[in-house]
């Protein structure tokens, strides 16, 4: 090929490639909805790119600057979302509505991971809608019941280990180290039947591998993630894989092994695999397979690991570095021990009004996801986005966003938005519309009151029989990690955790007898 003739093809290419650019990031300007300027291939992303805010801060500062819309419009790289920050609207799309709006963009490819694409959030339609069906009698008060005595054995584990280690004289602790190991056994235990003490044995396979899976702050799983949501097929072409074939082997042998041995030994034992097992002995319905099982007990214990795990760091951050929520938090389960004769129950935890307000303020301030997508399955007409525009119709395959975070830290709702006030969720405060920290609608986090449990008996553990202090490495307020996908703080949480003199004098043994 001549010279002349490869630079023109060169050129050619260039100036196609540059008007596709152009017109996808001119979409909102003819639709004329409101949206911040994006930059070719960053789209509205690059602050985040660049490390100059966090995914969250950068949603909601374009947020502020449309007061008066319904929804604007924002590119996630080169893809346009249509963000909707008009409470009403939200609820419509998400409960009245549901049907057109009905799935999610799944962060996992189904060629490359079959077994981790089945997962419950990235299944679509019907399948979603019959594995919900299957799933939901898992998640009853009945059921978290039945799971109250195995995660308050994870809780003792927990308050064991920080007061043989800590004592009266105390010791520093970054919490995202040591919570993680809770969060760990709770779902190793409830979820898949297996007893795991990471606190005795830091190094066992749960623990790691679930490190390894889910790191958002991991820049590996962060360029995955985004690269399935925003570019699959090249994603695809590459095979980038979010999951190793490590991980989903280790845990299709855990499913498997557990589920062969209950059915030859006749074991029964209150978890997430015992209740998907019994689904195979209806006479009508859907059934898990071993595939199947595996993928939602994995997805579950990956929501638990990580997700629940930062949740709780948050948690004792506030807790701690506000002393007078402390000494009240601690006034009520020290009423549940006396009425309880210090055997906790799930009815007395569970009504703690004090504790609900502390977790609900937590998810407020820090919810465990920034948004929440879903994606349009049929044409369905939103309303003018500002008074003086125009209808617009949405098509299959567009995305909308619903902004948790910036709904959260809008003075529009919520007086002193960053602020940490407990008391707010018990004085009428807040408007459950614009609260949405698992989501809204039919398509609601299935595990929200299994992870609220699980905070709430850590909590009650934790200050059962240690005071919390902040350290000199504490960072009060905290500050955001800017490197990090997922909301987590950029200095850790580091707390000094010292025993109550009243844990210290009556628990002279160790649960397995070894002496303090």
């Amino acid at each position: 090929m001549e010279f002349s003739t490869l630079l023109l093809t060169v050129l050619t290419a260039g100036a196609c490639l540059y008007y596709f650019v152009l017109s996808k990031l001119s979409y909102f300007e003819q639709l004329k909805i409101p949206h911040v300027r994006p930059i070719p291939l960053l789209g509205n992303m690059a602050p985040c790119i660049l490390r100059r805010v966090t995914m969250a801060d950068n949603l909601l500062n374009i947020y502020n600057l449309f007061n008066d819309a319904k929804y604007f419009g924002f590119f996630e790289f080169m893809q346009p979302k249509y963000v909707i920050r008009d409470p009403d609207l939200i609820n419509s799309l998400a409960i009245k509505n549901f049907d057109y709006f009905c799935d999610h963009i799944n962060f996992v490819n189904e060629e490359l991971e079959p077994m981790a694409s089945k997962n419950l959030f990235g299944l679509r339609g019907d399948h979603w809608r019959e594995m919900r069906k299957l799933l939901s009698p898992s998640f009853t008060s009945s059921k978290m019941k039945m799971m109250f005595e195995l995660m308050c054995q994870c809780a003792k584990n927990f308050t064991d280990f920080l007061i043989a280690e800590s004592g009266n004289i105390g010791k520093t602790y970054n919490m995202q180290d040591i919570l993680p190991r809770y969060s760990n056994d709770v779902v190793a235990t409830c979820a898949f039947g297996i007893s795991v003490d990471s606190f005795k044995h830091p190094n066992n396979e749960f623990y790691l591998l679930g490190k390894k899976a889910m790191n958002f702050a991991s820049p590996r799983v962060m360029f995955a993630f985004l690269m399935h949501r925003n570019f699959p097929k090249i994603a695809n072409f590459f095979r980038i894989r979010m999951f190793s074939a490590e991980v989903d082997n280790f845990f299709k042998n855990v499913v498997t092994s557990t589920v062969k041995a209950r059915d030859e030994q006749g074991i029964v034992r209150p978890d997430m695999i015992q209740l998907m097992m019994e689904t195979r002995n209806k006479n009508h319905g859907p059934t898990f397979d071993i595939n199947e099982m595996t993928a939602q007990a994995f997805v579950f214990f990956l929501g638990g690991f990580d997700t629940v795990s930062r949740a709780m760091c948050f948690a004792v951050h506030e807790v701690a570095v506000n002393a007078d929520i402390q000494n009240k938090l601690r006034e009520e389960i020290e009423d549940v021990l006396r009425e309880t004769d210090n055997k906790p129950t799930y009815e007395a935890i569970n009504n703690m009004k004090y504790m609900d307000a502390i977790v609900n303020e937590i998810m407020r301030i820090y919810p465990p996801a920034i948004f929440i997508d879903r994606v349009c399955v049929k044409e369905f007409e939103l309303p003018p986005a500002t008074p003086d525009g125009k209808p617009i119709t949405l098509k299959p395959g567009d995305s909308i966003l619903f902004p948790t975070y910036a709904l959260h830290h809008d003075s529009k709702y919520y007086s002193q938005p960053e602020k940490f006030d407990p008391d707010r969720f018990l004085n009428g405060e807040v408007d459950n519309s614009v609260y949405l920290p698992f989501g809204v609608g039919p398509r609601i986090c299935i595990g929200n009151r299994f992870a609220l449990m699980e905070a709430k008996i850590m909590l009650f553990y934790l200050l059962w029989h240690c005071d919390l202090e902040p350290d000199a490495k504490t960072r009060n307020p905290i500050v955001l990690d800017k490197k990090a996908l997922a909301m987590t703080s950029e200095n850790g949480f580091w707390l000094k955790v010292r025993a109550r003199k009243s844990s210290v004098s009556t628990k002279k043994f160790l649960s397995n007898g070894q002496k303090i």
